[in-house]
């Protein structure tokens, strides 16, 4: 990707995962960065790391929950800046456990970071897009925003809601070729995220096999600040996604229920946390959680592609027959 070489580019949720993986990625191709997040600790080291690999990078603090903090982070990076070519969402929190063994205060506090915080960054970028008559917003999404998560449904409502919102930004900027809103959906990454979750299920959170390496979602990202697309799919078809969502959706929920139900009752033993839903860590976290093996990953996404595929057609063919 070159051609990136001062790019000015906004990260929120820049601290670790997805969002300090992307930072880097971009800090390697000579981008101008601000990064924001709640932990001082894990910004400071993401800065320090796109410095060390030739980007410039700013570290900001900020409750993304908080419009009015949002509105002054996007001010202050826009002067810093001189200008933003890129704003990428990527805050994202999770709670796992059945709903009704969730506190309401947690599944509130993930609506507010998973969905009203990128609203209130869309809220204060659009203007200085709008202005400039150009830029592109990038939207974390994830495959949640297709195919429901059981046992993380305040997460669901929160993906679900995330399509709903960008595909009526994409209508109301239609008219303006230069503004793009772009919507990324990877399938299970291997961050620190699962450290991060609450989790009220008894059991030891994992991952599945075939979790992406966050670099991976990265270079998509960064692709996309020279080819915008409406919907990026990351590690699954994005057609077989559609196409189960809507020919049988009930089914890809129920069936993801007992892979939990199972999952849950042959895990080790887990305590009950919130996490970091309320609190950012106290340290640095980095990009990457550590627990993939990168041939087994690849091996797996493969195989769980060519399934995911597979259930896509096989649901719009049932629903082509009834």
């Amino acid at each position: 990707m070159a051609g990136l070489n001062g790019l000015r580019v906004v990260i929120t949720g820049a601290s670790s995962g997805i969002g300090a993986a992307t930072a880097i990625a971009f800090a390697k191709r000579g981008a101008r960065l601000v990064l924001g997040s709640r932990g001082e600790a894990g910004l400071e080291d993401i800065a320090v790391r796109c410095r060390n690999v030739g980007g410039i990078a700013t570290a900001r603090t900020v409750d993304v929950t908080d419009a009015a903090a949002v509105a002054a982070f996007a001010a202050a990076a826009n002067d810093l800046l001189g200008g933003i070519d890129l704003w990428f969402s990527c805050v994202g929190v999770g709670v796992v456990g059945k709903y009704h063994d969730v506190p309401i205060a947690d599944h509130a506090r993930v609506i507010d970071a998973n969905l009203v915080s990128h609203m209130n960054e869309a809220h204060a970028v659009l203007p200085i897009f709008l202005a400039q008559d150009r830029g592109t917003w990038v939207n974390m999404i994830s495959v949640g925003g297709f195919v429901a998560t059981p046992y993380a449904a305040a997460y669901a409502a929160s993906k679900f809601g995330l399509r709903g919102f960008s595909e009526a930004l994409r209508g109301e900027v239609s008219k303006l070729p230069h503004i793009h809103i772009c919507d990324v959906y990877p399938t299970f990454v291997d961050t620190p995220g699962i450290d991060h979750a609450g989790n009220y299920t008894g059991a030891r959170l994992s991952l599945p096999p075939g979790a992406l390496a966050p670099a991976t979602v990265a270079k998509a990202v960064v692709r996309l600040a020279k080819h915008p697309r409406n919907t990026t799919v990351v590690g699954a078809p994005a057609i077989a996604l559609k196409l189960g969502q809507f020919a049988a959706p009930n089914l890809i929920a129920a069936v993801m229920n007992g892979f939990m139900d199972v999952w849950s009752a042959r895990a080790g033993t887990g305590e009950d946390t919130t996490g970091a839903v309320y609190d950012p860590p106290a340290g640095p976290s980095g990009p990457d959680g550590g627990r993939r093996d990168p041939k087994r990953g690849q091996k797996a996404a493969a195989a769980g592609a060519a399934v995911v595929g597979l259930a896509g057609l096989g649901a719009w063919l049932w629903h082509r027959r009834r």
